[in-house]
């Protein structure tokens, strides 16, 4: 019976460390520590490094590019130096944000024509330098540019993607990784990792028995059945528009829901 209680003690500790890795990692400071409180975990981590991810993240989230580029060469000056992906995904997303700006200014007005001054100043100076050292690279920008010609509610696939609200998200996700690397740390919280495992664990199972897995719906983003596991030419390019999401409002026996209104998780 001792025994069988302390299993269950280790096992609740292993539960909540996961947990705490995965508010550490994926930046909800405030529901860190209270989830710290309430299950006597201590978290060890940095927050005032947890608030600076966070304030980059939303800062990506609403489309102020400039002011999260400023704040990650605050914290470190090296990180779009040495990672030209992600520079030129940053740039991309803010050169779409001054293209959406200028096209909604006449959205519905057909007397007058965007002003894409701006937008073409942008990409001049700051992407076309960058297009030529990378063949993708040089590809999404035509993408991008396409923005300015075609009318936004009437988008073809490939070109609707660029102004889906999922594709700050997954900049956002990218920026978060890279900056956790550059600190030393997971890129990554162990739970979502487990997650990945499982999926690939299913399709696996799937392709080499036929058998039917169920759906144990876990959430975190990554619940999705393996039938669908293709990816597209922009996923591959690390500038997509998938990536991995927040747990969804109500998923999970956590009860997890969003809290503050500053993208903070609260635990009931």
């Amino acid at each position: 019976m001792h025994h069988e209680e302390n299993a269950d003690a280790a096992l609740d500790r292993e539960i909540n460390n996961l947990m705490m890795d995965y508010f550490i990692t994926e930046g909800y400071p405030s529901t860190a520590r209270i989830f710290a409180a309430e299950s006597n975990t201590q978290p060890e981590a940095d927050f005032e490094a947890i608030k600076a991810r966070v304030e980059i993240r939303e800062c990506i989230h609403r489309g102020d590019l400039q002011t999260a580029i400023e704040k990650i060469n605050e914290l470190n000056p090296q990180l779009l130096d040495t990672d030209d992906s992600l520079h030129f995904s940053l740039l991309r997303l803010q050169l779409i944000e001054l293209i959406r700006a200028c096209t909604s200014k006449t959205s519905g007005n057909v007397t007058n024509s965007p002003d894409i001054s701006t937008a073409l100043q942008f990409a001049t100076t700051h992407l076309a330098p960058l297009a030529p050292t990378n063949p993708n690279f040089l590809a999404d920008l035509e993408r991008t540019m396409a923005l300015l010609i075609f009318p936004t509610d009437n988008l073809a696939p490939q070109l609707a993607e660029l102004i889906d609200p999922r594709l700050r998200k997954s900049v956002a996700n990218r920026v978060n990784e890279a900056i956790l690397g550059s600190q030393g740390s997971r890129r990554e919280a162990q739970i979502n990792k487990l997650l990945h495992m499982r999926v690939w664990g299913e399709k696996a199972a799937i392709e080499s028995k036929k058998i039917d897995i169920p759906d144990a719906g876990l959430g975190f983003g990554l619940d999705e059945r393996p039938a669908a596991a293709g990816r597209g030419r922009t996923e591959q390019n690390g500038n997509g528009v998938m990536g991995s999401q927040a747990p969804a409002e109500g998923d999970g026996d956590t009860a997890m829901r969003e809290g503050n209104g500053e993208g903070e998780m609260m635990v009931s």
